[in-house]
């Protein structure tokens, strides 16, 4: 007997649907990617115990004839490719003629469909692979088809299903993706038969964006256009004050298919610069028009990866459109854009005074050092020295207005004083960023957001380990907007965000009520805390453990809760900030690994200014 054998089909399939058909959501896909494919004008999608009791999904589109039902549960049959030329030129979503097959091997598949030329319809059940005769039914034109106790015999498959919120929260996210690549279709989605989404047909997308994530997003999308060698790329990016933790909220659609590309992301970003801070995303939904034979969807059998045959230019193309546009609107944002220069210009020893405040005293290259060393020796706390960051000029007192920054809490930094170590006898803030602190061998700068967010993360952490979190309770419980994928995230973890204080349940519709918050974060925006705190659930692939995960949760609570680079510290807060600094375990750095100091030893500045030999 050879040792070598040929498989069955059923083996083969099974292998299929390993590729293709992953969770209840990529079953929700390939069907919806079907009824776009078959010229629909109304999909309806029914869900129970998210997808894996049932997938019912219907359309009014062309119709299976019957002679054709059978092969359209056979593996590779599909009446989208002629020829292995049209492999180049896929004008369709679906072409692999794979899907049904692999569905139909590890689910009780039902099939009733019509075309307009026939009076009745056609019913094909596959059970687990065993397939019955054809039979007539009755139906209107077009699909109907079942998915019933899904990955009932590949018991491992399911088990490693997620919870049904989550499954569902899946679902959901591959039902936008269709309906924001489609808006004139009308689309409808019930869970338990409840309908949690009920779409007109529209001509835009951007309504289904406030449909899916919210007024508040939608309102600050920008429209975007622009159109080159054939290729017309347009859509919506995010206003600057609009970003995320992760690329998540980055939406791409080529020729009507959600795909991924990181060259596209970077050339989206890259159109940010200057505008965000480091670590946030710019949010985005694209729709990319490309003639078939330049792009290669025959890459991966999930079909969200392609090839472009010129990728360079639509790199450039997308770079070009987002900063032609910013370049065209008045943004309060390129104010950091400049002081980014600024600072460049300062550190890269290309530095000159801009003009000097009316009324103060212009600092000039040649006397920096002996103004620094002045003021490090008459400092006292109720007159400490400032430097102000737009005119590099020195500031009379602490009377001076404190910088204004969105994303800056309101409260000062209050670390405890119990145990406090005396600080270093002098002490300044510069740039409402930095602490510059002299040291017996010379100069230490701090970044205040870097070591306060240390300092808090330990006290957190110290805290949830002692069971000791206090938490802040709202007398109305506040009602967040998200999507239903990231409410279900949210709601999965509750038990470990209730151990870090904070209390979330359910409310319906992509919509979760918090109760409340850890007090420790003091004065935050609830809402935004909420959203990045489900985008950091979201973007954990690997699933960590929950140790892992809480510390990821606790050092991004850290981040908000700190002090922010440009927001002024007055003595006491300074004096406070660096007495903890030797309090903690590891001060040198933040929980995310950047240093919390720089040193610069006594003979080294002797050296910068030309005191040595």
């Amino acid at each position: 007997m050879p040792r070598i054998q040929k498989l069955s089909q059923a083996i083969v399939n099974k292998i299929a649907a390993g590729e293709v058909i992953e969770r209840p959501a990529s079953v929700v896909k390939e069907l919806l990617e079907n009824s776009v494919d078959a010229l629909s004008t109304r999909i309806d999608v029914d869900i129970v115990a998210g997808g894996g009791e049932l997938i019912r999904i219907v359309d009014d589109g062309e119709g299976i004839e019957p002679d054709d039902l059978l092969l359209a549960v056979t593996s590779h049959a599909t009446s989208k490719l002629q020829s292995a030329d049209d492999l180049f030129r896929v004008h369709t979503l679906g072409f692999r003629g794979e899907a049904l097959a692999s569905v139909a091997e590890v689910s009780r598949l039902k099939i009733r469909s019509r075309t307009a030329q026939f009076p009745d319809g056609a019913e094909l059940t596959v059970d687990l692979g065993d397939i019955s005769p054809i039979r007539p039914c009755g139906c209107p034109v077009g699909t109907q088809i079942e998915v019933r106790n899904l990955f009932e015999n590949t018991p491992v498959r399911r088990k490693f299903m997620k919870s049904v919120s989550t499954e569902f929260g899946r679902i959901s996210e591959q039902f936008s993706r269709i309906a924001l690549a489609n808006p004139r279709l009308r689309m409808s989605l019930r869970h338990n038969e409840k309908t949690v989404f009920d779409l007109p047909a529209s001509e835009e997308p951007l309504e289904r964006l406030r449909l899916f994530y919210g007024k508040e997003l939608a309102d600050q999308l920008i429209r975007v256009d622009s159109e080159h060698n054939g290729v017309r790329l347009w859509g919506y990016i995010g206003h600057p004050d609009l970003s995320k933790s992760t690329r998540k909220s980055q939406y791409l659609f080529l020729n009507g298919r959600c795909i991924q590309d990181r060259s596209l992301q970077h050339a989206l970003t890259e159109g940010y610069r200057g505008l965000l801070m480091v670590g946030r995303y710019p949010v985005a939904f694209l729709f990319l028009e490309v003639p078939a034979d330049q792009v290669d969807v025959n890459v991966h059998p999930t079909k969200i990866e392609v090839r472009f045959r010129d990728g360079q230019q639509l790199f450039r193309q997308v770079l070009a459109m987002v900063r032609q546009k910013f370049r065209s609107m008045e943004l309060d944002s390129c104010l950091s854009v400049v002081r980014a220069a600024e600072t460049a210009r300062l550190s890269s020893g290309d530095w000159k005074p801009a003009p000097a405040a009316r009324g103060a005293a212009t600092l000039t290259q040649t006397d920096f050092a002996d103004w620094a060393r002045n003021e490090l020796a008459t400092w006292t706390p109720d007159r400490p020295p400032r430097l102000s960051p737009s005119t590099t000029t020195l500031a009379p007192s602490v009377e001076t207005a404190p910088a204004t920054e969105t994303d800056r809490p309101d409260p000062a930094p209050t670390p405890a004083s119990a145990g406090m170590v005396s600080p270093p006898a002098r002490a300044m803030q510069i740039h409402d960023c930095y602490l510059l602190v002299e040291t017996e061998d010379g100069l230490t700068v701090i970044d205040q957001h870097a070591l306060h967010e240390r300092i808090l993360f330990e006290q957190f952490r110290e805290r949830v380990l002692a069971g000791a979190v206090e938490s802040q309770r709202l007398l109305v419980p506040a009602a967040i907007e998200l999507s239903v994928r990231d409410a279900a995230t949210v709601l999965e973890k509750a038990d470990l965000l209730a151990s870090l204080g904070l209390g979330v349940e359910d409310f319906g519709q992509g919509t979760v009520l918090v109760d409340r918050y850890p007090a420790m974060l003091g004065k935050i925006d609830i809402e935004v805390f909420l959203h990045d705190l489900a985008e950091r659930l979201e973007a954990d692939h690997h699933q960590p453990g929950r140790r892992d995960l809480l510390e990821d949760l606790l050092s991004m609570m850290a981040c908000k809760a700190a002090v922010k680079a440009g927001q002024r510290l007055n003595a006491d807060e300074i004096d406070s900030l660096l007495a903890q600094r030797h309090l903690v375990d590891d001060h040198h750095h933040c929980p995310h690994g950047r240093p919390t100091a720089l040193k610069l030893s006594r003979q080294e500045l002797d050296r910068q200014f030309g005191r040595l030999g």
